[in-house]
């Protein structure tokens, strides 16, 4: 097993907690690793799972976890966790893991799934939406599809995503999520392979040759896997095409290392809105 074999890693750091008696990583621990890298893997194909699985019909349940043990991990050590399907039956489908510290195999592991019923935790057939996503993702292909409109055509897939994210987890009263410059605004939708809505923005004109992105929303359990970023090169796309020369946008505080490393640049003061400190940014386009 290499690291080559697999497409999906998720990276972690050994912690003091996870350490026994022989100044190594405790066995038992490794299988929180890979089930924790697990978790990864289904927001790196776009799904969230809660909400995903129950448009699928189903859950998946722990048929059987092997490991094996190459080496050990050490104190801070930096590990990455490589996940991949590699097979898929009637109801059940077949991950493998590897556990590597640097190119060196540390673990390898196989945890066998049952797609089932959560009521009678009886076993069902895979849907086959899910079995496409799983393929085309191995496959190298892209699980999401980005979609840009008016308003009034991804009215119904954006306003649900930030009504969850803004007025339900942020607290944001609905009467300042929502305006007037939504009808004018040029709107993006990150969809995944269900339909589901995963992250949207909006692009503005306030003046000429300046462009505004704002409403810069995520699904929680998909953040960190480069959604964001298609949103908002998909809208500097957009601007740098109809001859914008600056995008400026109101980052939440939180949010200022993202749009740093898409190339915005902060400056003036913080100030509030709706309660929550933003920072102005700008990037200038050639």
């Amino acid at each position: 097993m290499k690291r080559s074999d697999f497409r999906f890693f998720h990276r972690l750091r050994v912690r003091w907690a996870e350490i026994d008696m022989q100044k190594i990583v405790f066995n038992g621990h490794y299988l929180t690793y890979i089930d924790t890298a697990v978790t990864a893997y289904w927001g790196r194909i776009a799904l969230p799972y809660e909400t995903a699985f129950h448009i699928l019909g189903g859950e998946l349940y722990v048929k059987k976890a092997t490991l094996e043990y190459h080496a050990s991990a050490l104190m801070d050590d930096d590990l990455s966790v490589g996940m991949k399907c590699s097979k898929l039956g009637n109801s059940s489908m077949v991950f493998q893991a590897g556990i590597f510290r640097g190119d060196k195999l540390l673990i390898s592991g196989e945890l066998i799934y049952v797609f089932a019923d959560p009521q009678t935790q009886t076993s069902k057939p895979i849907p086959e939406a899910l079995r496409h996503i799983l393929l085309i993702f191995e496959a190298g292909e892209s699980v999401v599809d980005l979609k840009t409109g008016s308003w009034a055509e991804l009215q119904s897939l954006a306003s649900p995503l930030r009504t969850e994210v803004f007025v339900k987890e942020q607290e944001i009263p609905p009467e300042l999520e929502w305006d007037e410059l939504d009808a004018t605004a040029l709107h993006a939708v990150v969809v995944n392979k269900l339909g589901q809505a995963v992250a949207t923005g909006r692009l503005l004109q306030p003046q000429p040759q300046v462009a505004q992105i704002g409403r810069m929303a995520v699904s929680k359990p998909l953040r960190g896997g480069h959604l964001g970023q298609k949103v908002v090169e998909s809208l500097i796309e957009v601007a740098r095409k109809r001859g914008d020369k600056t995008v400026i946008l109101h980052a939440q505080c939180s949010a200022e290392g993202f749009y740093r490393r898409l190339g915005f640049k902060a400056h003036g003061d913080i100030f509030d809105d709706a309660g929550i400190d933003h920072i102005e940014m700008t990037r200038q386009l050639t």
